[in-house]
């Protein structure tokens, strides 16, 4: 059976990464070989604050890994242990990003679950992408890519991300419907070996009301989907968004139009358990979903529910890899 290794990134050091890395690591299971991007000196203190004591190798580099265990890739970047939010802290999140990201490219680490980062400070270090995922996505060379909202109650996916409300109308079109329901489908049976439902919500209210209120699903959805069904693809739609939501099945995925029209009934249903999943990468990465919490960082109060279905996530991802290559 092959080895499988799981990066963990620190994420900003003056946010809530640290702490949850200690709390999660209690759950670290014996089949896989764990290893954190950061620095010694920051988990040092995360330990202080939380009691926790974590048993790890430093390792130089994550190809000489060869047995199970916990593993500390030090960059050594700070100059002190905990930051305050700046460009310092900022830097060191990309930083351990960067390190993670080059070994899941080379192959070196099959899934990354990214702790977060503060954009606005990242950005103040010379990050030149809008999060995470973008980076992410260039680094790999990534032609198509989505976000997946995932959580065993709702899943959503967006086909258009964080533009304004009156940018949204002409970015819905049958091309970016079919290209996002086609990469669904196709990253949905890989990660989770299972069919998805796609349901794909309309934009207007009533789904349009047969063109009274709005002639996007007339014009650009349904054309999409009546050409994806007809490549034997489960598709429906456009489905009323206020309803959709409603009765929900486990393999259901949901194709929101816009932001808030997917983020508000996620975060209702799923806001402690929820976690990014980035579709279309060669390895699994995945997030929680939420931010730095520089408020109530390093006071020992971070509550660790979706980081810990992140890391259960790309556990489960990797352990129906290794099942199916056994299978052939």
């Amino acid at each position: 059976m092959k080895l499988k290794k799981i990066g963990i990134t620190l994420g900003d050091p003056a946010g809530v990464g640290p702490e949850i890395i200690l709390k999660i690591s209690k759950h670290f299971v014996g089949d896989f070989a764990y290893i954190i991007y950061g620095e010694e000196k920051t988990l040092k203190e995360a330990q202080n604050l939380t009691g926790l004591h974590l048993d790890y190798k430093k390792v130089e580099r994550a190809e000489d890994i060869k047995d199970k265990g916990i593993y500390l890739i030090d960059l050594n970047i700070l100059k002190v242990p905990v930051p305050e939010p700046s460009p310092a802290s900022g830097k060191a999140a990309v930083a351990y990003l960067a390190r993670a990201t080059a070994d899941a490219v080379r192959g070196n680490i099959h899934g990354i679950l990214t702790m977060p980062i503060n954009k606005f400070w990242a950005k103040k270090a010379g990050f030149q992408f809008n999060g995470q995922t973008e980076y992410l996505v260039n680094a790999s060379g990534t032609k198509e890519f989505a976000m997946m909202m995932y959580s065993e109650d709702i899943k959503v996916v967006l086909l258009t991300t964080h533009i304004p409300i009156s940018e949204v109308p002409r970015k819905i079109t049958k091309e970016s419907i079919i290209e996002k329901v086609l990469l669904i489908d196709r990253e949905y049976k890989r990660l989770f070996r299972r069919e998805p439902k796609i349901k794909v919500l309309g934009l207007n209210p009533h789904a349009g009301e047969m063109g009274e209120l709005g002639r996007e699903e007339i014009e650009e959805i349904t054309p999409a989907i009546e050409e994806v069904r007809n490549k034997g693809i489960f598709v429906e739609g456009p489905i009323v968004p206020d309803t959709a939501f409603i009765n929900r099945e486990k393999d259901d995925v949901f194709l929101a139009m816009y932001h808030d029209q997917g983020l508000i009934p996620f975060k209702l249903i799923a806001f402690d358990k929820g976690v990014n999943v980035t579709l279309g990468l060669t390895f699994i990465r995945t997030s929680p979903d939420h931010g730095t919490a520089y408020d109530i960082a390093w006071k020992n109060l971070a509550k660790v529910s979706s980081s810990l279905e992140a890391l259960k996530l790309i556990e489960e991802v990797l352990s129906y890899e290794e099942g199916h290559n056994n299978k052939v």
